[in-house]
């Protein structure tokens, strides 16, 4: 008998291996975009801050108080401030004298699970 094809319990055999892998790679697919969230707000927190400070240097002391006048030190501000960006959403408060920005996980434990703040002075606080 000359057969062709595969038999249903070949199929099958092949069809749970798939599902034992996926059930492997997909958790570890996950923390690892988390992780790259993570580390992306964290930077970008960083950066932000980083200009205010520049900002600062180059006013005498005096903080920018409108996205505007960070852009001329880190151009992209306006791509980050009170947007959602790559899992977060930051939000740039700025005043005359001070600074807070924040990068809070779009979806806390999916996109990512620590907040990022910083605060005049370039201090950044993870909560």
């Amino acid at each position: 008998m000359n057969r062709k094809g595969f038999t249903l319990v070949e199929i099958m055999i092949v069809v749970a291996i798939i599902a034992l892998l996926a059930a492997i790679a997909v958790p570890n697919l996950l923390t690892a975009r988390r992780t790259a969230n993570e580390a992306a707000a964290k930077a970008t927190v960083r950066s932000l801050s980083t200009a205010a400070e520049t900002y600062a240097t180059s006013n005498s002391g005096a903080y920018p108080t409108t996205v505007a006048e960070l852009t001329g030190f880190i151009a992209s501000a306006g791509n980050y401030c009170d947007k959602a960006v790559q899992g977060y959403n930051y939000a740039c408060n700025l005043a005359v004298g001070t600074y807070t920005f924040v990068a809070t996980p779009v979806t806390a434990g999916t996109t990512g699970s620590v907040v990022y703040t910083a605060s005049t002075g370039g201090v950044l606080t993870p909560l």
